[in-house]
């Protein structure tokens, strides 16, 4: 019965926080108040989604959106904020309660992603890594693992990082050549991962290596957490976007990792790998929607009172019918990623090709919508003081990360033809 009363147990104390937050800050209600119906994310979603979505949404217009142009012209990696977040359940929103999470669907899951993303695409996609890892964990450890992780990523006082990509190994993630060969109670590492998400400022280290021969079976994964000895980090990145996260390369160079730190058994990593990268494919997926959402408010908002030629912008009908289309592109996209969101919650057959069509559309589409917003601003849309270019820049990288959109053609490819 406890057991049973946990999930529902979290949803009170979210509720709680929801409640709290809304006495603590002040609302912007003209954000929520302004969405034209025929693209309210709020469509289709019961009550609970719908608070979860509004403090969601509040918090990106208070505590991430005002501070969203500082962070990407200094590189701020927001610790405390995400902290913030956290105090919500942001932290591990789909890790289950007994170790902290707020044991939420992927739907829920994707919801909240899009609200925040609104306030600040950047760091909502680190914390959406972050929340891969602390489920990888919490699914795929023993308790031992579960219970010395999961509490301190789900409350942010840790942060973690997913080491798959390698300098030699990008798309054909299955080659990676970092190894981890077993002396005693220890594995020791050697080699190296390349543009890892909070790589050097992050505490816990999800790795995929090769603890057996060639191919996916060779492939284990270890937790290796930071001030481990023979764990060293590259230069920071500079990047085109992305700057409210660092990146960095993460080396192994005779790293030496308990052997209590292996998550599953050996050669049962790449399986693992994969099944974070599903839902971290809705999880960005989810992040473009919420650049895309906020990119047509604000092209809708400059159409409304830039003027030329005499008349705003609103009554040019080539423009009209661009607004029209972007609306389009970004309610079909929400709708894709929401059924894949659906379809992995409920462990389908179809939830593998789902999730990567819904990548492949709604990055490739929301990228669309946000560089035409930008072309709607004019000269303006170049400048830095207007967000729409912060959000194109912020969203290239989606249609590269957890897996190429050209990877995602030959998974949905691959399903068509060898399914009877």
């Amino acid at each position: 019965m406890a057991a049973a009363l946990g999930p529902l147990t979290r949803v009170f104390r979210l509720s709680s926080s929801i409640c709290r937050i809304h006495r603590l800050l002040p609302t912007r209600s003209s954000q929520r108040r302004g969405i034209a119906s025929c693209v309210d994310p709020a469509h289709g979603l019961t009550d609970e989604q719908k608070e979860f979505q509004k403090v969601a949404f509040d918090f990106a217009a208070n505590e991430m959106a005002p501070h969203m142009a500082e962070w990407d012209q200094k590189e701020i990696f927001p610790v405390e904020t995400m902290r913030k977040a956290a105090q919500l359940g942001f932290g591990g929103i789909y890790v289950q309660p007994d170790v902290g999470g707020s044991g939420l669907s992927r739907l829920d899951t994707s919801v909240i992603f899009e609200a925040l993303s609104t306030g600040c695409v950047s760091t909502t996609a680190y914390i959406s890594i972050h929340n891969m890892c602390a489920w990888m964990i919490d699914t795929f450890g023993n308790n031992e693992q579960r219970e010395k992780f999961c509490p301190d990523l789900c409350s942010m006082e840790k942060f973690a990082s997913y080491c798959l990509t390698e300098p030699g190994s990008g798309s054909d993630a299955a080659s990676l050549l970092t190894s981890a060969q077993q002396k005693g109670d220890h594995y020791i590492l050697n080699g190296s991962k390349a543009f890892i998400s909070g790589g050097g400022d992050t505490d816990v280290y999800v790795v995929m290596c090769r603890t057996g021969g060639k191919g996916p079976k060779g492939i284990s994964c270890l937790v290796v957490e930071k001030g481990t000895p023979g764990l060293s980090f590259g230069k920071k990145e500079k990047k085109v976007g992305w700057n409210s996260q660092p990146t960095r390369a993460v080396i192994f160079e005779d790293c030496a990792v308990p052997v209590t730190n292996l998550l599953g058994e050996e050669g049962q990593g790449f399986s693992i790998a994969m099944k974070g990268l599903n839902g971290g494919r809705i999880n960005i997926a989810s992040c473009s929607l919420g650049a895309a959402h906020a990119c047509v408010q604000l092209a809708r908002d400059h159409l409304l009172v830039r003027k030329q030629f005499g008349e705003t912008l609103s009554n040019n009908q080539f423009l009209q019918f661009k607004l029209a289309e972007m609306a389009t592109k970004l309610v079909a996209s929400r709708l894709l990623v929401r059924e894949a969101a659906t379809a992995l919650q409920e462990n389908r057959t179809d939830a593998v090709s789902l999730c990567a069509m819904a990548k492949l559309f709604a990055t490739d589409e929301c990228f669309d919508i946000c560089n035409q917003a930008l072309q709607m601003h004019g000269g303006y849309g170049y400048l830095k003081d207007y967000a729409v270019q912060q959000f194109v820049r912020d969203i290239r990288v989606h249609q590269i990360l957890e897996g190429t959109n050209e990877v995602m053609r030959m998974i949905i490819s691959r399903n068509l033809l060898t399914e009877s």
